[in-house]
């Protein structure tokens, strides 16, 4: 195993503990969005290592132990293969896991029905049930977001969020107040097979009775430079709505919850010069007859990491067949870089003010049209001089 540069998965767990250390060198929303336990995310080690060098000769303490054994990560082991290479020639002891954070999830993966587990975790653990499935009732009573006799696609990416959301519409249904049906729908728009898998297992580790469907988005999208992200969006929306009406549903729901709700508030604001919010449904205006739910709305983030961590699941987030990690697929990692600059804004408001995400959330809904220097409405922009 020295002489080899890739380490396998049951290699790394034969390393005595205090001997090496795991560092995940993908983009800082990846490694929040779930990792490896006790991996320190290190996105740009190699300029690190490299001024570490420089240091050593001033005889200064470095970030990187130099004497441990540095396992990198990244998500399917191909950037982290060349960044240990690199590694190596500085002087440090450095390898890269074999299939990356991809391969130690498979690793990991049994199919034991998990499904009564995971129920009572929303069921019987107070705290769950108080964060999670109270906030998903409230919201689905406060907006009105299920009807007598809906029929609802919840639409599954493989990702925390949508499957928590299959598991409180389960358990929504089986309360009974009202009369609805369930389809979980799950669109491949061309997985890697890893990702697939993933989504599969989990649905089975779960008991969630997934529908897969396939298209090629993800070829289709590949070669366009501009806005890639945007346009897989898009099409996957569209997608989405097309299935579910030819299966007979008349709403979507997708996984949003309280944090993606206030980060959008504040980038529209900051980056779009626009008031507007993620709002917790839409009429379609392509499909007649079908309706957008985001009965998450009210479920903050923090809580459904919890919930994840406490039943030990893992999860996807970007599951492009063509890239490593999800910033990768934007040329300048905008999308990624400002929905990170913004949660890191909150978070600092927080320390001073530990309403504001509160008062963030409100703002829209308490808009005086009177203070306002102008507005606009079925797209057109009224200023307040009309009614001065």
């Amino acid at each position: 195993m020295d002489n080899a540069i890739e380490m396998e998965t049951w290699q790394l767990a034969d390393l005595p503990e205090g001997t090496y250390e795991l560092i995940d060198i993908r983009d800082q929303s990846s490694f929040e969005y779930s990792t490896m336990p006790g991996a320190v995310n290190i996105p740009d080690i190699l300029q690190r290592a490299a001024a570490q060098a420089l240091d050593k000769e001033k005889g200064e303490a470095g970030l990187l132990p130099a004497d441990k054994k540095l396992v990198l990560f990244c998500m399917h082991g191909t950037e982290s293969l060349p960044v240990a290479a690199a590694l190596r020639k500085l002087g440090f002891d450095a390898y890269s896991l074999k299939g990356g954070f991809s391969a130690w999830i498979l690793a990991d993966m049994d199919d034991t029905d998990r499904s009564e587990e995971i129920d009572d975790s929303i069921r019987k653990n107070k705290h769950f049930h108080r964060c999670l499935f109270s906030k998903f009732a409230k919201a689905c009573k406060t907006y009105e977001l299920v009807q007598p006799g809906d029929r609802i696609a919840v639409c599954i990416s493989g990702g925390k969020d949508s499957m928590l959301m299959a598991k409180l519409f389960q358990e929504l249904k089986r309360h009974n107040k009202v009369p609805f049906e369930l389809t979980f729908l799950v669109m491949d728009p061309g997985y890697n097979e890893v990702n697939r898998m993933l989504i599969e297992h989990n649905a089975r580790t779960m008991g969630v009775p997934i529908k897969i469907f396939e298209t090629r988005i993800f070829d289709a999208v590949y070669k366009i430079d501009k806005n890639p992200c945007y346009m897989c969006a898009r099409m996957r929306r569209g997608h989405l709505y097309a299935k579910a009406k030819e299966l007979g549903c008349n709403k979507i729901a997708l996984g949003h919850h309280y944090d993606d709700v206030i980060e959008t508030i504040l980038m529209s604001m900051l980056y779009g010069s626009q008031i507007q919010t993620m709002m917790p449904k839409l009429h379609s205006d392509h499909f007649e007859g079908m309706e957008l739910i985001r009965p998450m709305y009210l479920i903050r983030e923090d809580n459904i990491k919890e919930w994840r961590d406490y039943n030990g699941l893992h999860f996807i987030q970007c599951a492009c067949h063509f890239t490593d990690t999800c910033s990768s697929c934007r040329p300048d990692g905008s999308s990624v870089s400002k929905r990170m600059e913004i949660k890191h804004l909150i978070r600092d408001l927080k320390k001073t003010n530990p309403y504001v995400e509160g008062n963030i959330f409100k703002s829209v809904e308490n808009v005086n049209l009177r203070t306002v220097m102008a507005y606009k409405k079925d797209g057109v922009k009224h200023y307040f001089l009309e009614n001065y």
